[in-house]
């Protein structure tokens, strides 16, 4: 009963006949079924791909021959009920495309379940760590239920097993297991006498089983006492992709414990699969690897680098064009950022406007607290990063770091305080204090984004005065340095303040050079602060300089400005004079608005039309539903900000 159910388990009634066929000799799940039923093993395979003796009357014949000849006897002996079509999954060479017969055959195997259980302890007892975490139940997963390892490969390369035959004598009863030639010599002529003849197993080790053995046999193992082997066994890190999780790193491991007694490395980062733009693997069948000599030519190496340590901790990443050019972009923003910093920067031989410089110190809060409000904002936010940045490297989180990076050098350095220290550098005083605010916070920059983009990086150290060593050899920025949250408040509302300024004059098309004038309302304490920063107002917002007011209630032409609110407590408004001329924009607007209901009417008159309802495909109805709901909502819009203007207009008057 039992063996019924078994054979019953492998049967697909829905094909073919029903009847089981059991080909222990040639399938996989057959040669364990036969293991399990006690089936002899049969081979009918030549390695030529001809039949045996076992095949009866078709030995001699070709494999496909065979085949073809089987089927014609069957047919004229009447034997042959019906013929019909079916497409096989036949395995196929993937380098020359040759169909692969599967075939018993002798091998070499390694025992791995008590290797593998003491790679499983490793996990537990702490002694490994793999990351991401997510990884370590499958690295359990896959030791827990290990196979024997067949190591022997019919190839032309690789590291030939170290297993010598007694010429003359059955392969399975006698052989030598040796480390060189001359030693098994040695041992078979103890055995066998002088005369004996021997030659080495013809098949290789696995790759994957001299891989495993790198860790150590490359650092002069089995010598223990060599100083690579002291000095880097074991390691402290290994990093490479999750793809090869089992096929390498647990093997490494496995190895690594059994001959040395220790883990090979303490931690391994596993990183993801570089595929293309639309998430395939690469492979030279579908043509789209990318070549990356070429991918450097277009985008340069550093763009490259910081693309893929961006995208892969532990995720597969789609490498496209458009990743790629922003990165590019990064670099190129960072290296002008780099221009900017180095021609704002004193002469080498200003010896006096050096050493104010160089006196400017941030690392305690007494000092950071001196700085006028964009340099401490900037040197706070700097701060921050660095202990955040520390930690995600100490936990491996690099595509953390690479963002975090990227934000604070594009969104607050580049963006703003640069932005804000050419009123510094070119309207007022403090120059000196803004120009070791720069120096302090890019060199800073550099180091945090050395370990992505080592070239750009230290092209720019470099190129910095007063570098006495190479930015690879320079210090960690120090951690648990001041920071002011104060400050950061403050200028995230100056900041508030100029983005609502700067849509705003965007919203009615006011030319980039023009200057306007502002009214700053809010309480005593904002515009204190506030004030102090005119002229970075001024130059970050495009605001007429002289004509800037604070004040802590609304100006007399408040019904004639546009009224912006940048945050609980700070508001602005601009005289809409200034901005357009009124009776133009109201012009245009009108005619503006007459074209839009004209289109939201014949909008509704299709929406209004039973026969479009009834009749036309849901997805074209719901897309007209939503055309005429962005139209009413735009005509309201319109008209809410022609009737402001047009009030605007009559009060003038």
């Amino acid at each position: 009963m039992y063996y019924n159910f078994l054979i019953f388990s492998y049967v697909d009634k829905d094909f073919g006949t029903g009847v089981l066929k059991i080909i222990p000799g040639h399938d996989h799940n057959d040669y364990l079924l036969a293991r399990k039923l006690g089936l002899p093993i049969l081979n009918v395979m030549n390695k030529d791909g001809t039949l045996n003796e076992v095949a009866g009357l078709y030995c001699g014949f070709d494999r496909f021959e065979a085949r073809k000849k089987l089927w014609l006897d069957l047919e004229e002996t009447g034997l042959a009920v019906k013929k019909e079509p079916h497409t096989l999954r036949v395995p196929r060479s993937q380098r020359g495309g040759e169909v692969i017969e599967p075939l018993v055959s002798k091998q070499w195997f390694v025992t791995m379940e008590p290797l593998a259980e003491k790679a499983l302890q490793a996990v537990q007892r702490g002694e490994l760590t793999i990351m991401p975490e997510r990884f370590e139940k499958i690295y359990n997963h896959w030791l827990s239920n290990i196979k024997d390892w067949c190591i022997s490969r019919q190839l032309w390369w690789g590291h030939r097993i170290p297993v010598w035959y007694i010429v003359g004598k059955d392969c399975e009863e006698e052989y030598i297991v040796a480390r060189n030639a001359n030693e098994a010599l040695e041992k078979a002529q103890e055995k066998y006498g002088k005369d004996v003849e021997i030659y080495q197993e013809p098949d290789v080790l696995d790759t994957w089983f001299s891989s495993a053995l790198w860790p150590f046999s490359t650092l002069g193992w089995p010598d223990v006492s060599t100083q690579d082997f002291k000095k880097f066994y074991p390691t402290t890190v290994l990093e490479t992709g999750h793809d090869i999780l089992f096929f390498w790193v647990a093997r490494m491991v496995m190895m690594g414990i059994e001959f040395t007694g220790a883990v090979p490395f303490s931690y391994v980062y596993l990183h993801g699969l570089i595929r293309d733009s639309q998430g395939r693997k690469m492979s030279k069948t579908l043509g789209n690897v990318i070549d990356p000599i070429d991918t450097i030519k277009e985008f340069g190496t550093d763009a490259l680098r910081f693309t893929l340590a961006l995208g892969t901790a532990g995720q597969d990443l789609n490498l496209s064009t458009e990743r790629l050019t922003s990165n590019k972009a990064f670099t190129n923003k960072l290296w002008n950022a780099g221009k900017f910093v180095l021609q704002n920067l004193p002469s080498q031989s200003d010896i006096s406007a050096w050493e104010t410089i160089l006196a400017c110190k941030f690392d305690k809060e007494e000092a950071l607290l001196r700085l006028p409000l964009p340099e401490c904002w900037v040197v706070s936010k700097l701060h921050c990063l660095i202990d955040m940045v520390t930690t995600s490297y100490d936990k491996y989180f690099f595509g953390d770091v690479g963002r975090e990076t990227y934000d604070f050098f594009w969104g607050d350095f580049a963006d703003w305080y640069i932005e804000a220290s050419k009123a510094r550098l070119y309207h007022s005083g403090g120059h000196s204090v803004a120009q070791a605010v720069l120096l302090y916070v890019f060199e800073n920059i550099l180091k945090m984004l050395h370990p992505f983009m080592p070239f750009v990086t230290e092209a720019l150290w470099q190129a910095l005065p007063n570098r006495k060593e190479a930015l690879m050899n320079s210090s960690w920025p120090q951690t648990s340095l001041p920071m002011h949250a104060s400050s950061i408040k403050k200028f995230e509302n100056l900041q508030s303040l100029t983005r609502a300024i700067r849509n705003a004059r965007a919203e009615y098309s006011v030319e980039p050079a023009k200057r306007i004038s502002a009214s700053i309302v809010a309480g005593n304490e904002v515009i204190q602060y506030i004030s102090k920063e005119k002229e970075v107002l001024a130059l970050l917002s495009r605001l007429d300089l002289q004509n800037i007011h604070f004040t802590d209630s609304p100006p007399g032409d408040a019904n004639q400005s546009v009224h912006l609110v940048a945050g609980e407590g700070l508001e602005a408004y601009l005289p809409l004079s200034d901005m357009i001329d009124v009776s133009a924009e109201v012009e245009r607007l009108s005619k503006r608005l007459s074209k839009m209901q004209e289109e939201f009417d014949r909008l509704a008159a299709r929406l209004s039309s039973p026969k479009f309802v009834e009749k036309a495909p849901e997805e074209i109805v719901s897309g007209v539903r939503e055309k005429a709901a962005e139209a009413e909502e735009k005509i309201t819009l319109t008209k809410n900000r022609l009737a402001f203007l047009q009030s605007t207009a009559v009060v003038s008057k």
